[in-house]
């Protein structure tokens, strides 16, 4: 990888609660998506919000809460995504990440996959 390369990428970790409306309603947890498609954006969205206010408030560390709650399969590293650059993700969480400063926390994004909350990690 060329230096410019790894300068135009980011890092993050993320926590996905998918939902009725999500584009595939399966995941690690939810094997045969019965959970999923009865669960509301909106439920997903309260359940988010509570998550996010447990780390921010200190209660709770963003890669435990990843590693229990999330329904990516990057719940196994904590909610790492590893690095990645423009282009390489949906639309509005590369737009998020992107906006994020390292270790900032991001409010709820929506992409197709479900709702997410995102830490920008390098």
């Amino acid at each position: 990888m060329s230096s410019s390369t790894a300068a135009n990428q980011v890092r993050a970790s993320h926590i996905l609660i998918k939902h009725q409306g999500s584009r595939r309603k399966a995941s690690w947890k939810d094997p045969d998506g019965r959970v999923i498609s009865n669960t509301t954006r909106d439920t997903a969205v309260s359940q988010l919000k509570a998550l996010r206010n447990d780390i921010v408030s200190g209660k709770a560390k963003f890669d435990e809460v990843a590693s229990r709650y999330s329904d990516c399969s990057s719940a196994k590293r904590g909610g790492d995504l590893g690095p990645f650059g423009r282009g390489q993700m949906q639309k509005p969480f590369e737009e998020a990440t992107y906006g994020l400063k390292v270790g900032e926390i991001s409010d709820i994004v929506d992409t197709d996959s479900g709702v997410h909350i995102i830490m920008r990690t390098g």
